[in-house]
């Protein structure tokens, strides 16, 4: 066992090439003492922060939260989605479908909520899964949420190309330029899309505050169009589209694919209520955390769903399910009528502001992620630096956004989608199992088998139900066997729920229902990670691979000096007292 926390007189592991090579022959064991170490939450508001040096301005309420989680979760995507899930899962009711993947939602974001009230802090997941779990599971969750968010804002960046061309009745073509010399997917050069992400880039390192005015008047626009093309589909629909296809030989009824097709459609939409996890990172700078988060979480969420039904009825109106086009639903159906043409383009001006409202609050979780990953000493601390003068986090902000707007350039949009959402989704999962064991153990009082056995048998439990949704064939024996595997589920829960007291009690703010709220949320997740393509494993496979070299090269001994120099090593004293007495105040 190392005795020591410097090697030779004090030097760190990375003073100089023979220090780090002899550090690196002490690996497995500064891996075994630092991958499951835990931070504790007083530590994570204090000392932790003051890594930062200034503190990020409390500056945002309620309604900028609200703003902001809608802003983040209606993007373009939902133009598209909506007319995917109907064509090919669900029919009609895919309002149902967008209701349910809406509950599912809020109660995943309840999650979100009890550890942003409890830890106020801009880390949001990374945050939570290193006070439960440890160091080395949030750095990995970490890692790829990161990767997730960059190249998920990059490819909605070249969207916002398509979707402004759409809007002027200009082609793509005409402001993208092919690089012969570059391989198929990677030779359209879009400057549109980099002038986009440089310009949010610029507005979130100038100021939180005027970020989140400025995603408040786009995200007004982008309601304002949604709910004209609402009216216009209400007002051109005809309700019998409801329950008659255009093709008489396809299944009718507003459920012509049964309940599978139900929860097959709310599987596909649940991911356009992706974002409101970024207005978690946003508890850092908010006013009244406690009253706050919840309504700006909550609240967001809630006008997401009623949005997303009315969207999805209207659509069901204006034409039957079986002439829905897959990818362009409403800019189709007004296209095809005569006299409507028009709308086609107003639907792209609004998509145009969805993009830009997403990308915003996207933009703003990337770099508050990549700030407090920077305060814990996995990565370099210049990345948590804040900036005096504008109270943000500038050089994370500025570092991701060069490398968004890189990837932008010239990376095709196919290419990029087929490599998000699995981080995201694992993210979800990993911070619905933190909040049961962060109720049910407490270091040093209780033991945490008990606990962690559940959530691996729970965990299974979904992965075979699941399993049996994707691969077992139609018939009796499958539903049989669902059926089984839901009964399991339920009595697994219903188990620990009676054998198992709740160790803590939030004292501001708690998840409704435990266990039974998260449990739903994490087979929820695991359902949707069962849904997703190879190249999605393929990819969260090797950027985990990627992020576990990181750690055992750089982040293990960087943390390992950092805990010997007395957990974290502070030359602005000023700046730590400053922090301890706004959180003891």
């Amino acid at each position: 066992m190392e005795a020591q926390y410097r090697n030779c007189g004090g030097d760190t592991s990375f003073s100089s090439l023979r220090v780090y090579l002899n550090s690196l022959s002490d690996t497995p064991s500064r891996f075994s003492r630092r991958a499951v170490s835990v931070s504790t939450s007083y530590d994570e508001m204090s000392r932790v922060r003051a890594v930062s040096g200034e503190q990020m301005r409390r500056t945002l309420r309620w309604y900028d939260l609200i703003g902001l989680g809608i802003g983040g979760m209606i993007g373009a995507g939902v133009f598209v989605t909506t007319g995917r899930a109907s064509r090919l899962y669900a029919g009609p009711s895919i309002v149902v479908s967008y209701a349910i993947a809406g509950l599912c939602a809020l109660l995943s974001a309840f999650c979100y909520t009890e550890f942003a009230v409890h830890l106020p802090v801009a880390g949001g997941a990374f945050s939570y899964i290193r006070i439960t779990f440890g160091e080395f599971p949030a750095f990995i969750t970490g890692a790829n949420l990161i990767m997730d968010y960059v190249m998920s804002n990059a490819a909605v960046s070249r969207g916002f190309t398509a979707y402004l061309g759409s809007a002027f009745g200009i082609s793509t073509s005409e402001w993208r330029f092919v690089v012969s010399g570059l391989p198929n997917g990677f030779n359209e050069i879009d400057p549109i899309a980099v002038t986009v992400v440089l310009a949010v880039t610029f507005i979130i390192c100038y100021s939180t505050r005027e970020s989140s005015k400025v995603n408040m008047v786009l995200t007004a626009l982008h309601i304002a169009f949604i709910v004209f093309v609402i009216v216009m589909g209400f007002w051109k629909g005809d309700v019998k589209n409801l329950t008659r296809p255009d093709n008489p030989d396809n299944p009718s009824g507003f459920f012509p694919f049964g309940a599978s097709g139900v929860f097959n459609g709310a599987a596909m939409v649940y991911l356009s209520y992706i974002g409101y996890d970024a207005v978690s990172t946003m508890a850092e700078e908010v006013k009244d955390p406690v009253k706050d988060i919840p309504m700006g979480i909550s609240g967001s969420l809630a006008i997401v769903i009623v949005l997303y039904c009315l969207m999805a009825l209207s659509m069901s109106m204006l034409l039957p399910y079986d002439l829905i086009d897959a990818e362009a639903p409403y800019s189709a159906a007004f296209s095809k009528s005569e006299g409507w043409e028009w709308v086609t383009k107003v639907v792209g001006i609004g998509a145009s502001f969805g993009i830009l409202t997403s990308l915003l609050v996207a933009m703003l979780g990337q770099a508050r992620y990549m700030c407090v990953i920077g305060r814990s000493r996995v990565i370099p601390t210049w990345f948590a630096k804040v900036h005096p003068k504008t109270s943000t986090p500038v050089n994370a902000s500025a570092f991701l956004g060069i490398f968004t707007a890189a990837l932008a350039l010239f990376t095709d949009l196919n290419v990029l989608l087929n490599l998000v959402s699995i981080g995201t989704l694992f993210v979800f999962y990993m911070v619905a199992n933190a909040v049961i064991f962060r109720r049910y153990v407490v270091v040093g009082y209780t033991k945490p088998w008990p606990t962690l056995s559940f959530l691996c048998l729970f965990s299974i439990t979904s992965v075979f139900f699941t399993l049996v949704w994707q691969l077992a064939p139609p018939g009796p024996l499958r539903w049989f066997t669902l059926g089984a595997s839901a009964v399991t589920a339920i009595a697994i829960v219903q188990i620990f729920h009676c054998v198992v007291p709740q160790a803590m009690i939030p004292e501001f703010w708690g998840v409704p229902l435990m266990p039974w709220t998260p449990c739903v949320s994490i087979s929820l997740n695991i359902f949707l990670l069962g849904s997703l393509d190879a190249p999605s494993y393929i990819r969260f496979g090797f950027f985990s691979g990627l992020a576990v070299l990181v750690y055992v090269f750089y982040s293990v001994h960087a943390s390992f000096d950092a805990e010997g120099d007395g957990s974290l090593d502070f030359k602005d004293m000023e700046s730590l007292e400053r922090i301890n007495r706004s959180v003891l105040c």
